[in-house]
């Protein structure tokens, strides 16, 4: 089986896979680790791989450009197996997503870093999200590892014991928002107008209800332990509504509130 990561920290990858299990079932030819660094795929003198978030905000967030330039580079176009991308928004890992991984015979793995990733990335080049826990971590490497370590048991003859993977066992609050870096328009996908506005109430109001839109869509469990205010729960019950009239699916957000990437009337 296959593994490719594309990461910005190539170092913190490489040592793992040199030690124990790993190393003699790379050295016996049953799984290949190829590790991307996405700084390669660049074009300028300084490396730039991440930039300011429009709409304000701390931190920094990933380009769209070296991402897709590496993946579709190495992967192709579109990519010719599934890209997870390492999330906090993404299905929580359990062995059962490890057995399947392990049926497929090559997987690639996007190890976000900062304040996450492009959105359009995520929209448009990942097919797949992955958290190995409602916990935050610096970057994807150490899931991206947890993926591959947990998957290559389950490949034939990697463990000594036939019957070894057999015998094993088994901060909350909302999901984040979308994020936005530049350019504001890459490939025909525009960066929601409201992030470009300057309206910081507007904003701050659009970043909150796509949280919670996508914490009902994807993790409704955690809205019970949230801490909601009565707007909050205004524009959930609106959400339940919908979906009970059929006119709002998991899929197809609320007209006023539309999936990231889709332009939207500023308040």
């Amino acid at each position: 089986m296959r593994f490719d990561v594309f990461t910005l920290f190539p170092t913190l990858i490489q040592p793992y896979l040199e030690e124990s299990i790993l190393k003699r079932a790379i050295q016996r030819g049953l799984i290949e680790v190829h590790i991307h660094n996405i700084r390669d795929y660049t074009t300028d003198k300084h490396r730039t791989a991440d930039d300011t978030p429009f709409g304000g905000g701390g931190g920094m967030v990933m380009k769209p450009e070296p991402i897709f330039r590496a993946v579709e580079t190495v992967l192709g176009i579109p990519p010719s197996c599934p890209l997870i991308l390492l999330s906090p928004q993404g299905r929580t890992y359990n062995q059962d997503i490890a057995r399947e991984l392990a049926t497929l015979p090559q997987i690639a793995l996007l190890c976000g870093h900062y304040e996450g990733i492009d959105e359009r990335v995520r929209e448009h080049l990942v097919t797949d999200e992955i958290s190995i826990g409602d916990y935050v971590l610096t970057g994807g490497e150490l899931p991206a590892l947890v993926i591959i370590d947990s998957v290559s048991r389950l490949i034939p003859g990697v463990l000594g014991d036939p019957d070894g993977a057999i015998d094993d066992s088994f901060a909350s609050g909302l999901l984040e928002y979308p994020q936005y870096t530049r350019p504001a328009e890459f490939r025909g996908w525009r960066v929601p107008e409201i992030l470009l506005s300057g309206n910081h109430a507007a904003i701050a109001r659009w970043r909150r209800e796509q949280a919670l839109l996508r914490t009902w869509q994807r993790r409704p469990d955690l809205l019970q332990k949230a801490s909601l205010s009565d707007a909050d729960r205004q524009f959930l019950e609106r959400l339940e509504q919908q979906a009970g009239s059929s006119s709002l699916t998991s899929d197809q957000p609320d007209s006023t509130y539309p999936p990231p990437g889709k332009e939207i009337q500023n308040p």
